[in-house]
């Protein structure tokens, strides 16, 4: 089925797509920043954020942070494993450990600011050389 909004979001933002079953998989405690972008399709919030971040593709790519996604509507086990009341949510992890959530969709400024000071805190792993 196609999305409606942002048919391309995927093609044009990669992210790797993740199913509950091997989250584990998908973060290893490495060190590393991830963030994991749990939408819906056609969930109008979660148009709202992506078509947001496509106007402004370039202030969400950081070489030392990877994007993880997963359709909650097809994959709900994911919604509950992380207790979810809407999407979209976007949680941030370093290695295997939840930093914290950022829910609904914040505006590109005010998640943007909440990566750059995740990216400065301590405990920050290195981009590989």
């Amino acid at each position: 089925m196609t999305e409606l909004a942002h048919p391309r979001f995927f093609w044009q933002f990669p992210m790797r797509l993740v199913r509950h079953a091997r989250l584990d998989e998908f973060l290893p405690d490495d060190g590393h920043l991830r963030i994991l972008f749990l939408w819906g399709k056609d969930c109008p919030n979660c148009d709202i954020a992506k078509g947001q971040m496509l106007l402004a593709q370039q202030r969400f790519e950081w070489l030392d942070v990877e994007w993880l996604h997963d359709n909650v509507y097809e994959d709900p086990s994911m919604a509950t494993h992380f207790g979810l009341h809407g999407i979209p949510a976007f949680f941030v992890f370093r290695g295997a450990k939840k930093l914290g959530r950022i829910g609904q969709w914040p505006g590109t400024e005010a998640f943007v600011a909440a990566i750059e000071k995740l990216r400065a805190g301590p405990g920050v792993a290195q981009a590989p050389a």
